[in-house]
C-alpha cells in the first residue's frame, strides 16, 4: 500500500459528487472530498444522523459513489464494527476476499456526547475501524444547541450570552486523550487549513486501525463568520494553539505542526460572532488565554508573540 502524503498524490477520480446542499465553506464537505478519494473503492462510510449526513443524502439522491450506511446518532461505532465483523466471516467462509476500510464519518454530538458509549466499546475491544470526528462545536444540523465538544465561552442556543452568562461554561471535550487512553493503534488531530497534515493523517488512519481523528470542522453557520474564511480561521485555531496538529502512534505524542511564536486567542475568537461578546468578558478571554498556555506547554508549542 502506497502512502499519500500531499495533494500532488490524490487520485484523479471523484468519488464524492457535487450538488449536495451543504452550506458553502462547510469543512464537513472539504473532508468527505478527502476521505473517499484516498481511501478509494475499497471504502464503506459509515455516516450517522448530522449535517453531512442530512445534506448529502437528500432522497432520491446521494453525494456518495461508494458504499454508504446511514445510521441514528448512538451507533455508529457499533454499526462499523458489525460490517468490519460481517465481512471477515465472509473471507473465512471463502465467499469474498474483499477487506474493506471502514470509516466512520461522525459529528461532535453523534461522537463526544450521544454515540460515545459505542464508540468507546468499539475501542475497547480494539475493532478494526477507523473513525473520523467532523466537530463543528455544536449540534448545527438541529439548531445550533452546545455539545460537549463545544469551545468555553461560546454561544450557542442553548449556551445563549448575556447578563447572567457568558456562554458554555466548560471546557472542550479532549476526544484525542480519551482515543489514546483505549489504547487505538493510531490516532491525530487536523484541519483543513493544514491540508498536508491532514491527507498524510487520514492515509495513516485507515490503514492502521483501530483508528481515530479529531478534525476542527469550520461552520460559517453555527460560528458566524464569512464563509470564504473557512481554511484561514483553522490556521489561526493552529497558531494560537487552541487547536495543536497532534499525532499519536506507537505510544508516542507527537506535535506535527510547530507553532513557535504563538498568536493571541483573541485573533482567532474575534474573527467569530459566537464569541463576539466576550469583548465584554475579558476575565474569559484570559482564561481561555491561559487553556491555549496549558495546551502549548504540554505538547511543545512556543510563547504568545508579542
Amino acid at each position: 500500500m502506497s502512502s499519500i502524503r500531499t495533494i500532488k498524490d490524490l487520485p484523479i477520480e471523484e468519488r464524492f459528487a457535487p450538488g449536495h446542499s451543504l452550506c458553502p465553506g462547510c469543512g464537513a464537505s472539504m473532508l468527505a472530498k478527502l476521505v473517499v478519494k484516498i481511501a478509494g473503492k475499497d471504502a464503506i462510510i459509515v455516516n450517522p444522523t448530522g449535517c453531512l449526513e442530512v445534506c448529502t443524502s437528500l432522497y432520491p439522491n446521494s453525494s456518495w459513489k461508494v458504499p454508504w450506511i446511514h445510521n441514528a446518532f448512538e451507533n455508529g461505532a457499533i454499526t462499523a464494527s458489525g460490517v468490519k465483523a460481517a465481512f471477515k466471516a465472509l473471507k473465512r467462509k471463502g465467499y469474498t476476499d474483499k477487506d474493506p476500510y471502514v470509516i466512520v464519518l461522525g459529528g461532535d454530538g453523534g461522537t463526544s456526547d450521544i454515540g460515545f458509549q459505542a464508540l468507546s466499546g468499539a475501542w475497547e475491544r480494539g475493532d478494526e475501524i477507523t473513525y473520523i470526528c467532523y466537530d463543528n462545536e455544536a449540534y448545527m444540523n438541529t439548531g445550533i444547541q452546545r455539545s460537549s465538544a463545544t469551545p468555553f465561552g461560546a454561544w450557542t442556543t442553548t449556551s445563549p450570552f448575556g447578563r447572567v452568562s457568558f456562554g458554555k461554561k466548560q471546557l472542550k471535550k479532549d476526544l484525542f486523550s480519551i482515543a489514546i487512553a483505549h489504547r487505538v493503534k493510531y490516532a491525530a488531530t487536523a484541519t483543513i487549513g493544514y491540508v498536508n497534515d491532514l491527507i498524510r493523517k487520514i492515509d495513516k488512519a485507515i490503514k492502521n486501525p483501530p483508528s481515530f481523528i479529531h478534525y476542527l470542522c469550520p461552520c460559517p453557520t453555527g460560528w458566524r463568520f464569512d464563509e470564504s474564511l473557512s481554511v484561514e480561521i483553522t490556521k489561526v485555531a493552529v497558531q494560537t494553539g487552541l487547536w495543536p496538529l497532534l499525532e499519536y502512534e506507537n505510544g508516542q505524542v507527537k506535535l506535527t505542526v510547530p507553532v513557535r511564536k504563538r498568536l493571541p486567542v483573541t485573533k482567532y475568537l474575534f474573527m467569530q460572532g459566537r464569541f463576539k461578546h466576550l469583548k465584554d468578558h475579558p476575565e474569559v478571554v484570559k482564561r481561555i488565554q491561559e487553556y491555549a498556555d496549558e495546551l502549548a506547554a504540554k505538547y511543545g508549542m512556543g510563547p504568545v508573540e508579542e
